[in-house]
């Protein structure tokens, strides 16, 4: 009897000594991550000076597509075009001087996916823009474009081009003339679900032997457990099917690949420097532009995976004492969790560590 009791009060002990580790470690945590600057929800054009200020003159036009798809297949989950891969590609070629105009296979308003937790400036004044917010209100079918009016293309992702970009016959004309015509064509994330199904006149597909990336298998498959059965096919496996050197990145870090006129991104992270590299394929070198606080954090990340901890932390030191620029803790964060996600444990703790002393630099940084 007394010792059943005394297994009892070690379980107990050990179980309160859990929780409070627990609750510790989660205000800890919490204590990391800034907090949201409401300020940004009202941002416009104007306070953004890569768009107002050095402007470049008009020279020509460039299509942006996006899905016109609201539901994964049968799963019931809502989806639509990302807002982010929109707005950033969009503003890229506005800079550069080149007018957007915007498409969906079935034409008016798509549906649009907005998470909260990537929005920047340049997404905010993409919502705050009544010339924008027009554009995605009164999407052109892609059917009525007239392919001769633009210098390129550029496909936005969204899970949902995965089920109305690889099949829609007007998507594969307008890819197949603008490949052969040496047109630039750019797609990011799903996006590049609108290349999988052109065949070009000499009867190859037109992935074939191309350097290519996309949103990878298991990008998808650690978001969507069961991304196999409600996608029709999983994006990676069916640009390699189609003959595509695929080339994988760190999972949700920049990686684009660049085969000519043809330039793919694997993921959201990926817009920026996707659309400055059509802007470069164009035959212009981009308007300069300030990296944003989540490109900054992109490159600690891609540091940490390649060099270590020590490279990283002297990365986060340069940028933020030294240059002075902004770093995203949330994203780095973002990607502790998931480490966790992955069970990934030491990495978990090594890339939170990274956030602890982005804070430390920052709180520097205000004492000075």
């Amino acid at each position: 009897m007394f010792k059943k009791y005394r297994i009892l009060k070690w379980a107990s002990i050990f179980f309160v000594s859990f929780i409070v580790v627990v609750i510790s470690f989660g205000l800890w945590f919490k204590s990391l991550i800034p907090p949201r600057d409401n300020k940004i929800e009202a941002t416009v054009t104007k306070d953004l000076a890569y768009l107002s200020e050095n402007p470049v003159p008009i020279r020509g036009k460039i299509l942006a597509v996006v899905t016109s798809t609201d539901t994964m297949g049968n799963s019931g989950k809502s989806t639509g075009y990302e807002l982010s891969e929109l707005a950033r590609a969009y503003y890229i070629f506005q800079a550069n001087g080149f007018e957007v105009d915007i498409a969906s296979p079935k034409g008016g308003k798509p549906p649009v996916v907005i998470d909260d937790e990537d929005m920047g400036g340049f997404d905010f004044a993409f919502l705050n823009d009544s010339i924008a917010q027009h554009k995605t209100s009164h999407t052109i079918p892609i059917k009525n474009i007239l392919a001769e009016d633009y210098q390129a293309i550029f496909f936005a992702g969204g899970k949902g081009a995965m089920f109305d970009f690889p099949d829609n016959k007007a998507i594969q004309a307008i890819v197949k003339n603008y490949y052969q015509s040496n047109k630039v064509i750019g797609a990011v994330c799903h996006g590049p679900s609108a290349l999988v199904n052109v065949t070009l006149d000499n009867g190859h597909p037109l992935l074939k032997n191309k350097n290519v990336s996309g949103f990878t298998n298991k990008e998808e498959l650690l978001l969507i457990a069961e991304a196999k059965s409600i996608f029709p096919f999983l994006l990676q496996d069916k640009m390699i099917a189609q003959g595509a050197n695929f080339n994988e990145g760190p999972m949700y870090l920049e990686k684009i690949s660049h085969d000519k006129n043809l330039i793919t991104g694997q993921n959201p992270w990926s817009t920026w420097r996707l659309a400055e590299s059509m802007i470069k394929q164009l035959g212009y070198t981009p308007k300069y532009r300030e990296m944003t606080d989540e490109e900054n954090a992109v490159k600690i990340l891609s540091i940490y995976k390649t060099y270590g901890k020590q490279k990283a932390k002297k990365m986060i030191e340069t940028m933020m004492l030294k240059e002075q620029k902004p770093v995203n803790r949330v994203l780095i964060a973002k990607h502790g969790i998931i480490a966790a996600m992955k069970g990934e444990i030491s990495q978990f703790y090594g890339i939170i560590g990274l956030v602890s002393f982005a804070k430390k630099c920052e709180s520097k940084r205000e004492e000075i």
